[in-house]
């Protein structure tokens, strides 16, 4: 179930560089509780890794502050994989969402949830860009740190992000989400250039992993709702987990999808399986690993074998891998050969044994592949 933003922060910390911005102004007005105004980030003092109970905790306190580095960079990746050619521009830090395998539990060493106030800043960066990259047609996503939508309520960003790539429909902007929450930007006018994508997974395990997010049905309708709206619509089936009747529930996904979008309407489908550092493992027994601690069964994150690949993460092997992605693209194929399906964070080996091609050389998806020549980027802080 989604949260109820209005009560689901406990403390809310505001830079005073940050006070009057107008997301402070929305955001004192939508939370029921005092916020403070202060002059550095509060618990500074926390040092070390953050245990299961701190990590939980960092979601429940929001803290508004300018972002004083680079918003606009380069997708990581991952070692080794086939690269789509994408670029995030972050916007905050922290989810209010918990799923159990996300990777920010191995990444953020923050005791807040933060959002950056300053758009303008990251606005003027993405100006920059384009000056300095005039011809280029770069993709850019916003939920790498922070989910697209799910905090949008309180910051509105969806829609200063609309308005800003209708003036540049050369460009691709993608709102990735785990919610449902698209009202705030669904009846502006665009320019057909930002792409409303859910990330997806059988309803089951979006009760058993997902936690605080959109059902598989109120995402689905949002993403029906925002193509009927003309917007691009995309989905992420990623990362698939492994559990009894994996085949029945995945191939279950696939039909609801088919049902209700034909592939004209989608701009891709990336597929890709559960992945994760080994030093997540620990705050994943802890936050996940018995009923005691979370009051629901263990997470099925934690009973798959996992195998350490070239990149650092564990993984299923590369068999396993090749059946669960085989299995939800024949399905799509069998609805219609033309779904925009692709690996995600996979490597050359793993599409050639899924495809037996490489990535260029599947037609839907070519152009996600091919070759650009690097951005030329602002060297200095905005």
């Amino acid at each position: 179930m989604m949260t109820d933003l209005k009560n689901f922060f406990e403390e809310l910390y505001i830079h005073e560089k940050s006070w009057d911005s107008h997301v402070a102004q929305q955001v004192r007005a939508s939370l029921n509780i005092p916020a403070q105004k202060v002059s550095e980030r509060p618990y500074q003092n926390a040092e070390g890794e953050l245990s299961g109970r701190d990590f939980d905790h960092s979601k429940k306190r929001l803290y508004l502050a300018p972002h004083e580095g680079h918003f606009f960079r380069k997708c990581p990746g991952t070692f080794g994989a086939a690269c789509c050619n994408y670029f995030v521009l972050n916007l905050g830090v922290q989810c209010n969402m918990n799923c159990s395998y996300c990777y920010l539990q191995s990444y953020v060493n923050s005791p807040l949830t933060q959002i950056y106030t300053n758009i303008d800043d990251a606005l003027r960066e993405l100006d920059q860009t384009v000056a300095q990259n005039p011809k280029s047609n770069f993709r850019v996503g916003t939920g790498e740190t922070i989910d697209s939508l799910s905090l949008d309520d309180l910051t509105l960003y969806s829609q200063t992000l609309v308005k800003w790539f209708a003036k540049h429909p050369h460009l691709t902007c993608e709102f990735k989400t785990k919610s449902d929450n698209i009202k705030n930007f669904i009846d502006l006018e665009h320019a057909g250039n930002v792409v409303v994508s859910f990330s997806i997974n059988p309803q089951a395990i979006v009760e058993s992993e997902e936690h605080r997010t959109a059902p598989l049905q109120a995402r689905l309708a949002a993403a029906r709702k925002a193509a009927d709206k003309k917007f691009p619509v995309a989905f992420h089936i990623d990362p698939m987990i492994y559990v009894e009747g994996w085949q029945d529930l995945y191939e279950n996904l696939v039909d609801r999808v088919a049902d209700m979008f034909s592939p004209e309407e989608l701009k891709w489908i990336s597929v890709g399986a559960l992945r994760f550092l080994p030093e997540m493992k620990h705050i994943l027994r802890e936050r996940f690993g018995s009923t005691q601690s979370s009051n629901r069964q263990p997470s099925a994150v934690l009973t798959g074998e996992m195998f350490l690949g070239d990149d650092g993460k564990l993984r299923y092997d590369q068999t396993l891998r090749a059946r669960m992605f085989n299995h939800v693209i024949d399905r799509f194929k069998k609805h219609n050969v033309k779904y925009p399906v692709f690996l995600c964070m996979e490597t050359p080996e793993a599409w050639l044994n899924t495809y037996a091609v490489t990535p260029r050389q599947v037609s839907s998806v070519s152009e996600l592949f091919a070759p650009i020549k690097p951005l030329a980027q602002t060297t200095s802080s905005p």
